[in-house]
């Protein structure tokens, strides 16, 4: 079965962004191994770049952020890709709100949707 059979391509897309933001907030390596193209590229606020590989290395870290929600989801499809613009917000250990943005860029390959590419700003 691909991904469209059970949905469209926005359902998809919505289903899997969730699944993007749960795996961040719980470092869930294993379900981000299933999401993410094997040429996946990640940059940072920090300003540096993460293959799939260090990605996977940066989730399996303690996640120190909680309560982290995804807001103002935006996506759009063109054909075999698509951009997933969405705001942030979380709390810090020292319990501070903060908020911040990602974008997501996603490919159909093989008949499901994979995360290609993603760029983060807090």
């Amino acid at each position: 079965m691909t991904d469209t059979d059970t949905g469209t391509d926005l359902e998809q897309l919505s289903i899997l962004n969730r699944a993007y933001v749960d795996s961040v907030q719980h470092g869930d390596v294993a379900r981000f191994a299933e999401i993410l193209a094997e040429d996946f590229l990640c940059s940072n606020p920090d300003g540096s770049l993460l293959d799939k590989e260090q990605f996977l290395k940066q989730t399996a870290r303690p996640v120190a952020i909680k309560d982290l929600a995804a807001e103002d989801v935006r996506i759009r499809t063109f054909g075999d890709f698509a951009v997933i613009h969405a705001a942030t917000s979380y709390t810090t250990p020292s319990g501070e709100r903060r908020s911040g943005r990602y974008t997501d860029v996603w490919a159909r390959r093989g008949g499901r949707w994979l995360a290609v590419a993603a760029h983060v700003t807090r």
